[in-house]
């Protein structure tokens, strides 16, 4: 049985939910409270270094960073894929991705926004600011992508690592209050993407450590 190291709210967890649910492999949750710091127990820290979620723990090895597990998982469990047969394709779609994964929300995880509190001084009015700026920032250059390269979904008619990426980061903007009026395309795609039963099941609210 797959083992993901998880937190019900953490966007990059909820990408791998989507994609173990896509290509329809079981898998145990373990949670990590982030709001505690469970992350950085001993124990946890001795499965992933980093202290971060996700991990996966498969076929006795243990995966970090959800884009290299998504990928990993594609390659191991072809059918359906979630990434295109053409090279140009890919490429894209992993643009599309990468916006999401390491320019948008790097700068919104937990640990820098504690920083920015802690260190700056920062009241929520700026750190509901600093989220939007860097989510409006990834998401005016993903319209674009999307208007010229989607169709029901974020690229194209199937899931992609793009929408595995893109739905749970909407959820994000929404839990946030960011406008998302400005992106009439991305937001229709997304909404396409979570209605399918394998994003629906991946939902935080659906999780079993949800509050």
């Amino acid at each position: 049985m797959n083992r993901l190291h998880s937190y019900w709210r953490s966007t990059a967890a909820y990408r791998v939910r989507i994609a173990l649910n896509l290509k329809g492999l079981g898998y145990q949750q373990v949670t990590h409270d982030l709001r505690t710091g469970e992350q950085t127990g001993g124990a946890y820290t001795a499965i992933n270094p980093q202290k971060l979620v996700p991990a996966l723990e498969a076929d006795e090895l243990v995966l970090t960073q959800s884009l290299a597990i998504m990928e990993w998982l594609d390659e191991r469990h072809p059918a359906p894929p979630l990434l295109p047969r053409d090279a140009n394709d890919r490429a894209i779609v992993r643009a599309m991705a990468q916006t999401i994964a390491c320019d948008i929300h790097p700068l919104n995880n937990l640990r820098v926004l504690n920083r920015l509190r802690a260190d700056f001084g920062a009241d929520d009015a700026a750190v509901s600011g600093w989220i939007a700026e860097w989510i409006a920032s990834g998401f005016e250059a993903l319209e674009l992508m999307i208007e010229r390269h989607g169709g029901q979904l974020a690229f194209g008619d199937a899931p992609t690592l793009a929408d595995c990426c893109l739905v749970p980061q909407v959820y994000s903007a929404t839990r946030f209050a960011v406008d998302l009026t400005p992106y009439p395309h991305l937001t229709s795609a997304a909404d396409r993407a979570a209605s399918l039963d394998a994003f629906a099941a991946a939902h935080p609210s659906r999780q079993p450590d949800a509050d």
